[in-house]
């Protein structure tokens, strides 16, 4: 066996040899890249215009974060025509319990999970349309389509048999989407036990593997002064500037942002503080009685979210006795950080399947953005692989997303749940 794995190690993107530890996965791409009909067979069980149709049908649904019942509702429908056993656990959300779906090989392995969100940002509906090869509408590219692609693998890897060892296992859920929803919904699922040992997430990002991220929170600073607003010819002059003092924040702020550019990991960056608004007075010739300021903060892994947001909080309270205001900080953590390990089984199956794929390795890099993959890191220590299809327009009301790139992504997961599924040794 040692000789096999010894056969089996391949070089990522960055040009170093990873040596596959674990010999059951060894084995498993061993035998794969002899049997060039295993890929292929998958190739072929994807089903574009099925793909597409269950696509169309999630896009169809409204789901505004925290609105996701119906668009819950329409994923079981399909999952049980197509002869899957739903569960629909609440998971501390009863107005659209979550979806959950295990296709179990019968025989010992590890469960991959695929994990998608199923609500949208607050923005008018935009219901599906097919342009130039792409789909579009609301969701389609955040991340219906991707989920959609998700579900297609799962039918995949039921129709060929070819999961041999293992489980997968669907799930997806809603409150996803900040300020709406805070993960609440997916935290319920973990703490519920519905997870895997691993995790794909088919958020739209596939230029990179992402190996590191920022966590990152939201905090809104509110400045105030005792006096009522008056005209600015009759304000006291023994009370504070709320705007003076609103100053003062960002400068203190701007300091804290060159210090933390100081330390740079290479793998992410550096951490990050940012001033997004600033609003005072309501005519040009008030004194206002408050300013107020808002923005994020985003921290390196290794770092305690707590310690980031005690160490905020001094900021402002450092402010408030040094201008003679009071500051009423609202600290909102959003999600941790994390790391992936490169030589994590996951990251060896998904690379292989990959590389099968597409003939070379994907380029390991940092994920911009906090996602569902710093939530099973932060809890509960799971790997999580985010890579979906070729989209954009997230957050706006021009989502798309390429149709035939939601055709590889489904291929891609049933091919990596073959490859990663195989019991450890």
């Amino acid at each position: 066996m040692k000789e096999i794995a010894f056969y089996a190690a391949r070089k990522d993107g960055t040009g170093h040899v990873i040596q596959w530890r674990h010999a059951a996965l060894a084995f498993t791409i061993f035998l794969m890249h002899t049997d060039t009909r295993i890929p292929e067979r998958l190739r072929q069980a994807v089903n574009r215009q099925r793909l597409l149709d269950t696509a169309q049908q999630l896009v169809a649904v409204p789901s505004r974060t925290g609105e996701g019942g119906a668009v819950a509702d329409r994923l079981a429908e399909l999952l049980r025509a197509d002869g899957f056993t739903v569960d629909r656990p609440i998971a501390d959300h009863p107005a659209a319990p979550a979806v959950v779906v295990r296709f179990a090989s019968g025989k010992p392995g590890r469960t991959l999970q695929f994990n998608g969100h199923l609500d949208t940002v607050h923005l008018p509906f935009v219901p599906p349309a097919i342009e130039n090869d792409n789909l579009t509408g609301s969701g389609s590219c955040d991340m219906k389509g991707g989920t959609a692609a998700a579900v297609e693998a799962l039918r995949v890897l039921r129709d060929t048999g070819l999961l041999t060892a293992g489980s997968v296992l669907l799930t997806a859920h809603d409150l996803h989407e900040a300020p709406w929803g805070l993960g609440q919904q997916l935290n319920a699922l973990i703490a519920e036990g519905h997870v895997g040992d691993a995790v794909l997430i088919p958020e739209p990002l596939c230029d990179r593997l992402p190996m590191a991220g920022r966590g990152s929170a939201t905090w809104k600073a509110v400045v105030r002064r005792t006096g009522a607003p008056v005209h600015e010819v009759m304000r006291p002059l023994d009370e504070p500037s709320v705007i003076a003092a609103g100053a003062e924040l960002v400068a203190r702020v701007g300091r804290l942002s060159e210090r933390l550019s100081a330390h740079v990991d290479p793998r992410i960056g550096s951490a990050s503080v940012f001033i997004g608004q600033i609003h005072s007075g309501e005519i040009f010739n008030q004194y206002p009685q408050e300013c107020w300021l808002e923005g994020t903060r985003r921290w390196l892994p290794g770092t305690a979210p707590a310690e980031v947001e005690c160490d905020f909080r001094a900021l402002a309270a450092d402010l408030a006795r040094d201008t003679r205001t009071t500051v009423d900080l609202t600290w909102t953590f959003i999600r941790d950080a994390f790391f992936l390990q490169p030589d994590d089984p996951l990251v060896q199956a998904f690379q292989s399947a990959y590389t099968t794929i597409s003939g070379q390795p994907l380029t390991m890099g940092p994920k911009p953005f906090v996602d569902d993959g710093n939530t099973f890191y932060g809890l509960k220590n799971i790997p999580a692989i985010t890579h979906g299809p070729r989209a954009g327009g997230q957050h706006t009301v021009n989502e798309w997303v390429d149709i035939d790139d939601l055709v590889r992504v489904a291929h891609l997961y049933a091919l990596t749940a073959v490859l990663y599924c195989q019991e450890p040794t």
